[in-house]
C-alpha cells in the first residue's frame, strides 16, 4: 500500500486532481483518456514492490489507462495522506482515518518507484472496450476533488482492495466470485509480521496490538489486500468469457533492495526464552535480596519497570479497544497478560527498596492473579477455544510473572 507523506508530493498530486478534471470535464483541446472511446482505452495493473521505509514494506499499485492514440498514459493511485493535514495523528490514533485517490501521468510513478529500486510488474487486463470506458468513468469520477476522500483501513480499504473492488465491479463480480475460492495460508498478523519483520521492534509492537480478527483465516479475496497478493491472485483469474483477465505480464524494473521473508518469523522460541532470562533473574533476586544488596534493588527497581511496561502496555490496548475504530486491535486477548492493573504493583514493589520493607499482602496477591491469567490464557490458547494467536507473548509473560511473583512470596516474610 502507498503511504505518501511528502507535503511537495501532496501538494502536486492536487493539482493533479484539479487539472486532470478540467480535462475530463471541461471543453479542452485534446481527446485523450478522459474522453476516449472504449476501444481506444488500455487498462493496466502496476505493482510495485516493498520499499526500504516501514510504510512501504507492503507495497503499492495502480490502476494505468493508456490512450493508445497517442500514448499517454494515467496513473490512479489510492491510499495517499499528508501529515500535514489538519488533526491528521489525533484522527490517525483514533482510526478515523481519511485517505485520498489522485491520478497523475505513469512517468512519475516510474521513475519514483525504480529510483528506490523496487521491482515494477505490469498486468495488462483483458477487458471488453465496454468495461474500460466503464472502468476509466469511474476512476476520474473517483479522483474529483468531493470524491476523492475515503475511509481508510490497513486490511480491508487500502490502495489495493480499493483498486480490487473497481475491477470486481467492471467484471460483475466474477473476480470476488473467483477469488474467494481461491484459499491462503496467511492471516493479517502472518502478513503484517512477515513484511514488517526487517524492523523487530516495529513488528514485535505491532503484533502486540493486534486482536484475533488478524488472526482469521484468509482466501483469495480478502488476501489480496496485499499488491503483491492481487497481483499473483490476477493471474489465475477468468474473464465472463472464459478468458484469462491478466492478458500480458511484464517485468518493467528488478528489484535492488532486499526482499521480506516468504514466512513470518516464529516468535515462540525467541519469546519463551527471552521470557525464562527475566522471570529466572527476578525469581533469584527475589531469593537472595536479603543477602546482596545488588539483588535487593534489583527486584525492588526491576520488578516495578516491568510492571511499569506491563501496565503501559495494557493500558493502550484497552484504549485502542473501548476508544478506537481499530477493528484489528479490539478484544485483543493480550490484556490477560498485559493488565492496566499491573500499575498498582509499581507502589509495592518499590516499597521493598527500603532496608525494612516487607512484601505487601496486596502486591503479593496481585502479582499471583497476573500469573493465574498467564497459565488461563495458556490453557484456552492451547486447547483452541479463542481464535487468537498469541501463543509466543503467553510464553513469555507467563515466564516473567512466574518469576516476579516467586521471588515475592519469597520475600513475604523476609526482611530486605
Amino acid at each position: 500500500m502507498r503511504l505518501e507523506p511528502r507535503r511537495t508530493r501532496f501538494l502536486h498530486c492536487i493539482a493533479l486532481i484539479a487539472i486532470f478534471t478540467c480535462i475530463a470535464f471541461a471543453q479542452c483541446a485534446r481527446a485523450d483518456i478522459a474522453r476516449a472511446p472504449g476501444e481506444a482505452l488500455r487498462v493496466d495493473l502496476y505493482t510495485y514492490g516493498p520499499g526500504e521505509i516501514y510504510w512501504e514494506r507492503f507495497g503499492h499499485d495502480a490502476l494505468v489507462l493508456t490512450d493508445v492514440r497517442d500514448r499517454q498514459a494515467i496513473a490512479f493511485n489510492y491510499g495517499l495522506f499528508d501529515f500535514n493535514q489538519k488533526d491528521f495523528f489525533l484522527n490517525f490514533a483514533r482510526g478515523r482515518m481519511n485517505y485520498l485517490a489522485a491520478a497523475w501521468p505513469l512517468a512519475d510513478d516510474l521513475s519514483e518507484y525504480e529510483g528506490e529500486g523496487r521491482w515494477i510488474v505490469a498486468q495488462r487486463l483483458n477487458l471488453t472496450p465496454q468495461q474500460r470506458a466503464q472502468l476509466r468513468d469511474f476512476l476520474v469520477w473517483n479522483v474529483q476533488p468531493q470524491n476523492a476522500r475515503y475511509a481508510y483501513d490497513y486490511y480491508v480499504a487500502n490502495c489495493t482492495t480499493r483498486i480490487r473492488d473497481a475491477l470486481n465491479d467492471v467484471l460483475g463480480g466474477a473476480l470476488r466470485a473467483q477469488m474467494q475460492q481461491q484459499p491462503r495460508a496467511f492471516t493479517y498478523r502472518s502478513q503484517t509480521d512477515r513484511l514488517i519483520a526487517g524492523q523487530p521492534w516495529l513488528m514485535l509492537l505491532l503484533d502486540l496490538g493486534l486482536g484475533p480478527y488478524a488472526d482469521q483465516p484468509l482466501n483469495g479475496w480478502s488476501g489480496s489486500f496485499l499488491p503483491a497478493q492481487l497481483m499473483e491472485t490476477l493471474r489465475s483469474v477468468r474473464t465472463p468469457d472464459g478468458q484469462p483477465l491478466v492478458a500480458e505480464e511484464t517485468r518493467i524494473a528488478a528489484a535492488r533492495i532486499p526482499s521480506p521473508p516468504d514466512s513470518p518469523p516464529d516468535l515462540r522460541w525467541p519469546m519463551l526464552v527471552v521470557g525464562l532470562i527475566f522471570g529466572i533473574a527476578f525469581a533469584l533476586a527475589g531469593w537472595f535480596h536479603r543477602c546482596s544488596r545488588v539483588a535487593h534493588y534489583a527486584f525492588a527497581f526491576g520488578g516495578a519497570f516491568y510492571a511499569l511496561l506491563a501496565g503501559i502496555a495494557g493500558v493502550g490496548m484497552a484504549i485502542l479497544w473501548a476508544f478506537t475504530a481499530h477493528r484489528s486491535a479490539w478484544a485483543n486477548e493480550n490484556l490477560s497478560l498485559f493488565d492496566p492493573l499491573a500499575l498498582l504493583l509499581i507502589p509495592a514493589l518499590l516499597h521493598l527498596a527500603r532496608r525494612d520493607a516487607r512484601v505487601s499482602r496486596f502486591g503479593l496477591v496481585l502479582a499471583s492473579l497476573m500469573t493465574l491469567a498467564a497459565v488461563a490464557a495458556l490453557i484456552v490458547n492451547l486447547t483452541g477455544l479463542l481464535p487468537q494467536r498469541n501463543l509466543h507473548w503467553i510464553l513469555f509473560a507467563l515466564t516473567v510473572w512466574l518469576g516476579l511473583s516467586s521471588g515475592m512470596w519469597r520475600a513475604r516474610g523476609d526482611r530486605a
